[in-house]
Formats: C-alpha cells, sequence, structure tokens
C-alpha cells in the first residue's frame, strides 16, 4: 500500500524548479486568480524555513514591506507557483531562522554566500 501511495506523490512532483536552501533571498511568481482573469504576482523574500518533504514540502518567505515583516507559506509542489528565481544565496548555519523577525535593519541582513 505504501508503495502505491509513494508512486502517486512521485508522479506529482514537481521537477523543474531550481535549487534553494534556507538564507537564500528568493523570487517567485503566484498566480492570483480574480474572477475569470488570471495574474502573475511577484514575492521576493528570504527563506527562513523548510519543512517535510516530497509532495508535502512547504517553504515560508519573509519580507519586510512598508515596515511590516510579512511571512508566506507556500507549498512547493503547489500549481499556485509560476516560477522561483533564486536573487541571492545566503550563508547561514541554522535550519530555521525564526530569530530574523526580532530583527530590523541591518542586523535582519543574512550574509551572502560566495
Amino acid at each position: 500500500m505504501l508503495d502505491i501511495i509513494r508512486a502517486i506523490e512521485a508522479e506529482q512532483i514537481r521537477t523543474d524548479l531550481p535549487e534553494f536552501h534556507v538564507g537564500d533571498t528568493i523570487k517567485i511568481e503566484v498566480k492570483i486568480k480574480e474572477g475569470e482573469k488570471e495574474r502573475l504576482q511577484a514575492f521576493e523574500g528570504t527563506v527562513i524555513k523548510k519543512q517535510n518533504g516530497g509532495l508535502r514540502e512547504t517553504f515560508t518567505l519573509r519580507r519586510v514591506a512598508y515596515g511590516v515583516g510579512v511571512e508566506r507559506t507556500f507549498p512547493i509542489n503547489a500549481p499556485i507557483l509560476a516560477s522561483i528565481k533564486v536573487v541571492r544565496r545566503g550563508k547561514v548555519r541554522r535550519a530555521k531562522l525564526y530569530y530574523l523577525r526580532d530583527r530590523v535593519g541591518k542586523s535582519a541582513k543574512v550574509k551572502e554566500l560566495k
């Protein structure tokens, strides 16, 4: 039974997306449906969390917009994600960057990986 579930999930996993890690700054385009029309909305931020794996894998992006911290969680394999582009690679030593929530300004930056 477990093999059947894994086989079905393997068909639905997206392979067209680039590899990214926690600490990276990425730019994603999300499909927004308004009535009958559909448009793409850009969202750029730092990856503060990746969790689970396989088909259920999700990641959380954080950005500061107009002085307010905004976090959004996206499933990696969801069809609402049109594209993912890695803007900057971050150098971090943790798996979850929750400490960025308490920081503002220069101390909230993640060092760039060279």
